[in-house]
């Protein structure tokens, strides 16, 4: 803790921080490019083991409870809401795949911002709120995940593989 503060500020420090960081990573997300999007990273390359989304379905009902989640997709000018694809076009397909890779990013983002909450907390607020950053937004990396599988299925389907 470089600066210590009384638990109850150091709560109220790190509500504000994550409110910023969602905001500016946000912000910072909707000037990404497609071609930046169209490219897979190591951290948003789905795992064999999530067999193409499914074991988040599987696992946790995804589909169940997914559309309760807030939307802030739109929230910034030029951003997109999530929330349905918008035809089935094959180029709205693959739109709503990078959108789905730009959201996954934000939520890592936001989450890896957890651990300077550090600066301010005492170890335990401070693990408290790298806790909280990961229960925020786990659900959020997992929708994606999932939608994800869902769209690349859909894409190497015949009708989609060569439009």
């Amino acid at each position: 803790m470089i600066v210590p503060l009384p638990d109850g500020l150091a709560v109220a420090v790190s509500v504000v921080a994550w409110i910023a960081t969602s905001l500016a990573v946000g912000r910072l997300a909707v000037g990404w490019s497609d071609e930046r999007l169209d490219r897979i990273g190591p951290l948003t390359r789905l795992r064999g083991w999530e067999d193409g989304g499914r074991f988040w379905q599987r696992r946790l009902r995804v589909l169940a409870w997914k559309d309760r989640l807030p939307e802030a997709g739109a929230f910034f000018a030029g951003g997109a809401a999530k929330r349905a694809v918008g035809g089935r076009a094959t180029s709205r397909l693959e739109g709503f795949r990078r959108e789905t890779i730009r959201a996954e990013r934000v939520h890592w983002l936001i989450l890896a911002s957890g651990p300077l909450h550090l600066l301010w907390c005492r170890p335990t607020v401070g693990l408290g709120m790298v806790a909280f950053g990961v229960v925020f937004d786990a659900p959020f990396i997992v929708v994606q995940r999932t939608n994800r599988g869902r769209l690349e299925r859909i894409l190497a389907r015949p009708r989609h593989a060569h439009a």
